[in-house]
């Protein structure tokens, strides 16, 4: 294997071996990422650690500061709740527009997104969140925007790591089928109505669970760079 074809591979293997911990929270908010104990653990150079971790910064899951290294990006409350806002925006925006024009090809392609789950926790949470990601921006897809599907899968990047508390329950693919089945008779009011309650538990159980059973690891006060010591402040 050519040099860099092989550096590539070994860039997106941490890349995706990371950003899967991070997700599933073996790596904490906050928790600073040294790049020659991951290189270690990862038996490479610092060189495709640091483009991984540069990565993972673009998705802003990991936060990258002059002098202090990478570490787990924390999220104030408000910052939370600004994304899941812009989500719902951009996902009534995008199920509107795909109601009246989705395609039968397109309707299949959501019908066999979801898969047999694994047996393992870990794993389920993971493919439930890959594939709730693959489902809402092929709706998007549908509405003929590129660019709003491509905006819609960044904020879902954005909001995994929140996500995997929701889609642990196994009460997502039964609202999905109820989305296709909206989907399939082109009636935008159903459609819109449909996705907007998805939204909203969506958004309740992800809000409970972060401050409820999270709150020792997020920071959610204004601000992000406050200190950690008072971690359930949620003004």
């Amino acid at each position: 294997m050519p040099p860099s074809l092989q550096h590539d591979t070994t860039k997106d293997r941490i890349y995706q071996k990371l950003r899967r911990s991070i997700i599933l929270g073996e790596y904490h908010p906050g928790q600073k990422l040294p790049l020659e104990e991951l290189a270690d653990n990862y038996q490479t150079s610092v060189t495709p650690v640091r483009e991984a971790l540069q990565m993972l910064a673009q998705e802003d899951l990991v936060t990258s500061k002059p002098h202090s290294g990478f570490s787990v990006t924390r999220v104030t409350l408000k910052e939370l709740k600004d994304l899941l806002e812009l989500r719902e925006i951009l996902e009534l925006a995008a199920v509107e527009r795909a109601a009246a024009q989705i395609s039968v090809k397109q309707i299949e392609e959501l019908k066999v997104v979801h898969g047999d789950m694994p047996e393992s926790d870990q794993e389920r949470y993971e493919r439930s969140v890959i594939e709730n990601r693959k489902f809402h921006t092929l709706i998007a897809q549908a509405s003929g925007n590129q660019e709003l599907a491509e905006m819609l899968g960044k904020v879902h990047d954005k909001l995994a790591r929140f996500f995997v508390f929701v889609h642990s329950a196994s009460g997502v693919q039964e609202r999905h089928q109820r989305l296709i089945s909206a989907l399939r008779t082109h009636q935008v009011d159903l459609a819109r109505e449909t996705m907007q309650q998805e939204i909203k538990e969506t958004e309740e159980i992800t809000l409970q669970r972060v401050i409820e059973e999270d709150g020792t690891s997020w920071y959610l006060g204004a601000h992000s760079e406050q200190p950690e010591e008072n971690p359930r402040n949620l003004s």
